[in-house]
């Protein structure tokens, strides 16, 4: 039984990651943790002098939010009536997030985290959201980044984006497999380079490594040349009308253009096209 972490903040974007995590993992038997935090920053802005304390946090905020989490069980359960797979448990807390997300992740010993992202309003809009973009980064546990606009549909296309600069190893992989065997999906594996770049040996043996662990799954390797990832990840996501995209975030450097960009005028897919990141 797989155990899944879905922060929520009870907003429309979270509702959606919600409903995606609950088609994506429909026959599959989960335990969901839906966990709303309530951050240390919100209760330390204003009078210092103010003290918290447990009777006023318990007033305040735990029990509002148990409210609200009981709204969204009520919510998952009329629009979710049939599955019997599915068990749902509501947690609420109160420290700083990324804090609050690695004790759950440990103490729950959960297999992924699934949480919308919406990029910030205003001039400087980004791809990731910044709770989704600290999460991705901090915490060592698979996550899938859900954009506003994602629906599910049966995944027939996975974008796997590499620069075949790092080994990685089976059990980091894993997750791919799994949704590549569950949907009996397509692997497209794809390299982005600058015009007239070869792979050296160790890419080339990287990618052979790629090729023999996913030998029994349907694949296929693109080289794109272009300057900049994000506009070739944009133009293959497009052309091949990519259901998802799965990165290894010990290649994050690789692709911090991609994940933090100032600006996504440019960018499309990171508003429907989910984003798995796999941690080691």
């Amino acid at each position: 039984m797989k155990n899944i972490l879905l922060p929520t903040d009870f907003s429309e974007n979270s509702w959606n990651a919600i409903v995606y995590a609950l088609h994506f993992f429909e026959g599959s038997a989960c335990n969901f943790y839906l966990l709303h935090v309530n951050i240390f920053d919100n209760f330390m802005d204003g009078d210092a002098s103010y003290m918290l304390t447990h009777e006023l946090l318990e007033q305040n905020y735990t029990k509002p939010a148990k409210v609200k989490l009981r709204q969204v069980l009520k919510r998952i359960l009329v629009q979710f009536p049939s599955n019997k797979n599915h068990k749902f448990y509501a947690l609420t807390d109160y420290n700083f997030f990324i804090d609050s997300i690695r004790k759950h992740v440990r103490d729950r010993n959960i297999d992924m985290i699934v949480m919308g992202t919406k990029g910030a309003s205003g001039l400087q809009k980004m791809i990731i959201g910044s709770n989704t973009g600290n999460v991705i980064t901090k915490v060592r546990c698979t996550i899938l980044a859900v954009p506003e606009n994602a629906k599910f549909s049966k995944l027939k296309e996975i974008s796997f984006p590499t620069d075949f600069a790092l080994n990685y190893n089976i059990k980091t992989l894993l997750p791919i497999s799994e949704i590549l065997e569950r949907y009996n999906s397509a692997l497209r594996v794809l390299h982005v380079c600058k015009k007239g770049v070869s792979l050296n040996e160790d890419q080339r043996k990287n990618k052979e490594l790629i090729a023999d662990y996913f030998s029994d799954y349907k694949q296929s390797f693109h080289f794109l040349t272009n300057k900049k990832i994000e506009q070739a990840i944009q133009c293959f996501v497009e052309s091949r009308d990519i259901d998802m995209i799965t990165m290894v975030a010990k290649n994050l450097n690789y692709f911090q253009s991609v994940l933090f960009s100032p600006t996504v005028e440019h960018i499309s897919y990171h508003t429907d096209v989910p984003l798995l990141v796999l941690h080691e």
